[in-house]
């Protein structure tokens, strides 16, 4: 991390580090091909979107609009997403937010994907369990 980094304090901030972290996984072997191949995320749509969520995530303001966790559930039906996948996806997201960014709210912010991981690993795991169960009975 550059010893001239600063925290994540503006919206303009947000945009530097969710540009910085979906060129990042654009280019991952490993995620990137979700991405790209699979939900081929219109990125001019998606971007807009990621700033909103993650300013309401950091800062608390309202405009964020979408239900991230129907769209990676949605998701997992199409491709494999399995603790490889979220640990690839917050090792890009650390490395990103250390790469900008010093700072408590840089701190808050990976903390926070680690949650959100964490709970939509949870949801798209249990799933694939009900849908397991189902299929048995």
């Amino acid at each position: 991390m550059p010893s001239e980094a600063k925290d994540i304090s503006s919206r303009a901030d947000i945009i530097r580090l969710v540009d910085g972290f979906y060129e990042r996984v654009r280019h991952d072997d490993v995620i990137g091909p979700i991405f790209n191949d699979v939900a081929q995320v219109d990125w001019a749509a998606h971007l807009p979107k990621m700033y909103a969520f993650w300013e309401s995530i950091l800062f608390g303001t309202a405009g964020f609009k979408g239900n991230p966790m129907a769209v990676h559930r949605a998701l997992a039906q199409r491709v494999s997403l399995t603790g490889d996948e979220f640990e690839r996806w917050l090792a890009v997201f650390r490395l990103t937010v250390d790469a900008f960014f010093a700072g408590p709210t840089a701190e808050d912010a990976k903390d926070r994907a680690s949650r959100i991981a964490v709970t939509m690993q949870h949801h798209i795991n249990a799933d694939a369990a009900q849908a397991m169960f189902v299929r048995r009975a």
